[in-house]
């Protein structure tokens, strides 16, 4: 273990270099150990341990990714609550689309982190890894490039042994596109499909293909995408050949794919593993529900069991089919299981908390209620102050809670804070909703073959099937009957909604606790060292320079 700490320590200095890239630097920087002492000193499966892990950490984190893509979308947001999670504005900023070019660390802290997992995965090309170890690298720098150039609109790049003294090349538009797909048709020779899920397969790839084919008109023309149909048809071939492989089938309970014990769910493509007591190299996916639950919803650690902070919203509860007066947790009804509400062995047991979206009275383990720290029932609610800032009384019990992946109690507070769930990246049920929304985006749209699709999907979530579904309603992102919403329904905390918004063209339409709003921000802004250490870089419009 502290030879792989030494590995990622060196990755991180070579990092730092990468990113610098101004002509100061050293003229002697490999003048200590050649490139080929290097490769022969040390294993390319090292390298590759660590951009795989650090792939992961970008996405585990209600910090990072998850950030710039659930938090200015329609089903997420952070409520002030008297001085907790005001961090300068910068959560309202987010959800209410008013960010500047320099108030929201997230920015850089992405463009950074994305980049670094870049870094990492061209790394281990310079180590001589295997046919299969390189294809793995590959895809993994295809995935960090793939959320760059959706979050930034470009993305700096050098070849393997380029020369660090260089500024990177920077690929944006059709160029950017072009090039991660050829990248990923590149790898699926390559790759083993016999691997396990915490590797790269060529359904994963294939997969990774599907969201690129998806996206590419948004990604071309974010204020008014176009789908071509060659595009359309590539998603359902790749889609229908994930399908037909039988590896994967829809889970018999969807909160199986999200609980401690999640590491041979019948969905997941590609996720990255976690160990329950384990802090080393462990992602820190806790931070999902420790960011949601309120302080006392744990006795062995109240006051301090939670972070209350994100939240939801009573439109997004409401989409499910429940009635508009949401004030009670529904306790293992026919509805859709996606809302949660549900007993979950482990879970609910041990704490009293229940999965998917908690609104109502909260209640222990035996039933007893939990009250907030002033002394309040603690009742979840769905109202929440126009303008985020919440005062009162009763301000730590304002806002719809969400537990997507489910506490892990099996260790005590140890595997609470690090928990063993794995964390899914890439899963069957998107797989089959991306198939459904090209056949109803293509030359010759299939709208029965996408609803019947969908209800697949709703069927294996004890949901009524649909009787008409269309694309999306322009007026009103909340629109039950639309593929977006079932998008929503079935992906909701999952890091994809922002790029959904825009695909489907309503991002810049006014939802719950936003208006209407401007063009420049379908992208976020460059960070400003990055573009004064890189000349081939250019500041998205709307943020200066």
């Amino acid at each position: 273990m502290k030879y792989y700490n030494y590995i990622k320590a060196a990755i991180f200095f070579l990092f730092i270099a990468y990113s610098i890239s101004c002509t100061k630097l050293d003229q002697k920087l490999n003048s200590t150990l050649t490139n080929e002492e290097a490769a022969n000193t040390f294993d390319a499966s090292l390298f590759l341990q660590t951009a795989y892990y650090d792939l992961g950490y970008r996405y585990s984190d209600l910090g990072r990714v998850f950030a710039l893509e659930e938090v200015p979308a329609d089903e997420t947001i952070v409520p002030t609550r008297g001085g907790d999670w005001d961090d300068n504005g910068k959560w309202r900023a987010l959800h209410q689309h008013a960010w500047t070019a320099d108030n929201v660390n997230t920015f850089n802290d992405e463009f950074n982190g994305l980049n670094k997992v870049q870094f990492d995965a061209t790394n281990v090309l310079n180590f001589k890894p295997s046919a299969e170890q390189a294809a793995e690298a590959r895809f993994i720098r295809a995935f960090a490039l793939y959320q760059l150039l959706d979050l930034f609109g470009q993305f700096p790049y050098r070849d393997p042994g380029e020369n660090l003294l260089n500024a990177p090349k920077v690929y944006s538009g059709d160029s950017a596109i072009q090039f991660i797909i050829n990248e990923l048709n590149a790898v699926i020779p390559d790759l083993d499909s016999k691997s396990p899920i915490t590797k790269a397969t060529p359904e994963a790839a294939k997969m990774l293909l599907m969201k690129v084919y998806l996206n590419r008109g948004a990604f071309l023309n974010r204020q008014s995408p176009t789908f071509d149909d060659a595009d359309m048809q590539k998603v359902i071939s790749l889609g229908n050949e994930i399908i037909n492989s039988g590896k994967y089938s829809f889970s018999s309970n969807y909160w199986d794919i999200f609980s401690p014990h999640n590491s041979s769910n019948s969905e997941a493509i590609f996720a990255t593993a976690n160990s329950s007591g384990v802090s080393t190299n462990n992602t820190g996916i806790s931070n999902y529900w420790w960011s949601t639950l309120h302080y006392n919803q744990y006795d062995v650690l109240a006051p301090a069991a939670g972070w209350n902070g994100f939240s939801t919203v009573a439109e997004f509860y409401n989409s499910f089919g429940t009635s508009t007066a949401t004030t009670q947790t529904p306790k293992d009804t026919a509805l859709d299981m996606r809302i949660g509400g549900r007993y979950y062995p482990g879970v609910t047991n041990v704490s009293g908390v229940r999965t998917g979206l908690l609104i109502g009275q909260q209640y222990d383990q035996d039933g007893n209620k939990y009250f907030d720290r002033k002394g309040n029932s603690l009742i979840f609610t769905p109202d929440v102050s126009p303008d985020l800032k919440e005062t009162g009384n009763l301000l730590e019990d304002k806002g719809i809670r969400v537990i997507k992946y489910l506490p892990d109690y099996s260790l005590g507070s140890s595997s609470y804070n690090s928990a063993g769930n794995w964390l899914m990246l890439l899963r069957y049920s998107d797989v089959v909703l991306m198939v459904a929304e090209a056949k109803m985006r293509s030359a010759a749209p299939d709208d029965a073959g996408a609803l019947a699709l969908v209800n697949q999907l709703r069927a294996a979530r004890d949901a009524q099937p649909l009787t008409s579904m269309v694309l999306v309603n322009p007026d009103n992102v909340y629109d039950a009957h639309t593929l977006l919403a079932e998008r929503g329904r079935e992906l909701y905390w999952e890091s994809v909604r922002r790029t959904d918004l825009i695909r489907f063209g309503v991002f810049l339409k006014p939802w719950a606790y936003k208006s209407n709003d401007d063009a420049h921000f379908l992208l976020y802004p460059l960070p400003p060292a990055a573009l004064a250490s890189n000349p081939n870089l250019k500041q998205n419009e709307g943020y200066g320079q």
